[in-house]
């Protein structure tokens, strides 16, 4: 016979709260999640998070966003955009093997992170607008 798993939703803070009061009142962490109607995986997913922050860290959850972007540094996008303003007919690629070349041909930064730089300042073209279906181009 297989075991029954039980799908429990994502908890609210009240729950969390009930949860760790309850762990702290009794001592027993099976009856802390029997009265917050919360799994055992739950308490110590939160378990850390509440020793190290208290009940303040138990108000929300935190975020799955990049915490750290990867950019290039500023001398290098300073870079990209003096060749563009030197050289206006060089594309992405030129840009990015030219700074390549400066550097003993090892790569700083990819065609597309020139595009994005160029793009940010200004200085990249912007796409021409399709023509309608049936109508003349411009």
């Amino acid at each position: 016979m297989t075991r029954k798993h039980t799908h429990f939703p994502r908890t609210t803070a009240a729950q969390r709260r009930l949860l760790f009061e309850t762990w702290e009142a009794t001592g027993d962490r099976e009856e802390a999640c029997r009265v917050a109607h919360v799994g055992e995986r739950t308490f110590y997913n939160w378990k850390e998070r509440f020793e190290t922050e208290g009940y303040d860290g138990l108000r929300a959850f935190r975020s799955h966003a990049p915490k750290k972007t990867r950019r290039v540094a500023p001398e290098i996008e300073t870079q990209v955009k003096t060749m563009r303003e030197q050289h206006p007919n060089w594309g992405k690629q030129r840009i990015a093997d030219e700074i390549a070349k400066g550097n003993n041909w090892v790569p700083l930064v990819s065609p597309n992170t020139v595009r994005r730089i160029l793009q940010d300042a200004g200085l990249w073209p912007k796409p021409e607008e399709p023509a309608k279906k049936g109508g003349l181009r411009p």
